[in-house]
C-alpha cells in the first residue's frame, strides 16, 4: 500500500468522499503518521497508538480519547489490507471517567490580559492573528473550532455578519456582530494581508506559515498565553482551556440579563441560536453550577417575593 502517509491520505479521502469533514481527525491522523516510523515499526501497533494518543500526558482525557480515535479509524482502514496492522480496542481511554470538566470562567480583566498578550508576542503575524482570535471567540461565544475553520469570505467585514458554516452537527448559522468588532476584524485582515499576502488556506486565522490553525497550535498557544497573562488554576482545579471562553461568554450574558431585570427564560433561546446549540437545554450545560448566577438567580426570587401583596 505504499507509505503510511499515503495510506492514511487514502484513507482521509476515502471518508471525506462520503461526505465526513475529517477537519480535526485528519489533523490528527497527519501528525499520527509518522510516529510509528520513529519508533522504527512501520506501521500501526496499539502500543505506538496509545503512547501517541496519551501525549500530551496533562491534557484532558477527552482530548487523549479523541487522539486515539483518530488513530482507531485509521488502523481499521489499514487492517483491512495488511494483517500487520492493529487495530486498537475500544474503551482504551475512555473519553470521561467521570463527571464534565468544570469551566474556567475568565473574568473581563482576565480576558484582557490574555489579548494583550498575544498581541506582545514575538512573532508579528502570529500576534495578530491570536490578539484576534482571542477576542473573536470571547466576544461572540464561538466554539473554537468554529473560528479556527472561518474562511476570509465568511467574516462579514461588509455586512457585519459572519458565517459559521458546517459546525456541530452540520448546522450553519449566522452570527452579527457589534460594529466594534467587525471594524477590529477589518484591521485584522489589513495587517494579516501584509505579513502573509499569500496564505496556503483561505482561513481568516492562519499560523506563522500561512496555514489553518489547528486545535494543537491554539491548544499550545493558549499555554502561552495563560502563563504571560498570570492566569492559573488553584491545586486540584482543572487548567483553564481555550474552550472555557465559550463558557464565560454564555455565563456573563446571562449575568447582564439578571443585571439589566430581563426575563432570563425568555431570552435563553436567543443565547441557544447565537451560540449555535441544538436547543436551551444545551445552553443550560454551560450555566449550571455558576456562583454568580444562581447569586443572580436568588436575588431575582427574592425580589419576586417582595413584590407579592
Amino acid at each position: 500500500m505504499g507509505t503510511l502517509r499515503e495510506a492514511a491520505a487514502g484513507y482521509l479521502a476515502l471518508r471525506r468522499s462520503t461526505g465526513y469533514k475529517y477537519y480535526r481527525e485528519g489533523l490528527l491522523t497527519g501528525h499520527f503518521v509518522d510516529f510509528p516510523e520513529e519508533l522504527g515499526t512501520g506501521h500501526v501497533t496499539v502500543e505506538a497508538a496509545l503512547q501517541w494518543a496519551a501525549r500530551p500526558a496533562d491534557a484532558s482525557p477527552a482530548w487523549h480519547a479523541a487522539r486515539l480515535t483518530a488513530v482507531r479509524g485509521l488502523a481499521s482502514y489499514l487492517a483491512a489490507s495488511g494483517s500487520r496492522h492493529q487495530v486498537p480496542p475500544a474503551g482504551l481511554l475512555p473519553r470521561r471517567g467521570g463527571p464534565r470538566v468544570t469551566p474556567c470562567l475568565y473574568s473581563p480583566e482576565e480576558i484582557t490580559a490574555l489579548v494583550r498578550a498575544a498581541r506582545s508576542m514575538a512573532h508579528p503575524l502570529r500576534a495578530v492573528v491570536f490578539e484576534h482570535f482571542v477576542a473573536l471567540v470571547a466576544v461572540t461565544g464561538m466554539r473554537t473550532g468554529e473560528a479556527m475553520a472561518l474562511d476570509r469570505d465568511d467574516a462579514g467585514l461588509e455586512a457585519g455578519v459572519l458565517v459559521v458554516r458546517g459546525a456541530k452537527f452540520g448546522k450553519s448559522r449566522l452570527v452579527p456582530l457589534h460594529p466594534d468588532v467587525t471594524a477590529r476584524l477589518r484591521a485584522c485582515a489589513g495587517q494579516r494581508g501584509e505579513l502573509c499576502p499569500r496564505p496556503a488556506v483561505p482561513a481568516f486565522f492562519v499560523s506563522g506559515t500561512g496555514t489553518r490553525l489547528s486545535h494543537h497550535n491554539v491548544s499550545k498557544t493558549s499555554s502561552v498565553l495563560l502563563a504571560a497573562a498570570g492566569i492559573s488554576a488553584p491545586p486540584g482545579v482543572p487548567r483553564p482551556r481555550p474552550y472555557d471562553l465559550r463558557h464565560s461568554f454564555a455565563v456573563a450574558t446571562v449575568a447582564r440579563w439578571y443585571a439589566e431585570g430581563q426575563d432570563v427564560a425568555r431570552r435563553l433561546p436567543a443565547l441557544s441560536t447565537y451560540m449555535g446549540h441544538v436547543s436551551p437545554a444545551s445552553t443550560y450545560y454551560y450555566l449550571h453550577a455558576c456562583p454568580q448566577l444562581m447569586t443572580a438567580a436568588a436575588q431575582r426570587l427574592e425580589d419576586t417575593w417582595k413584590e407579592m401583596p
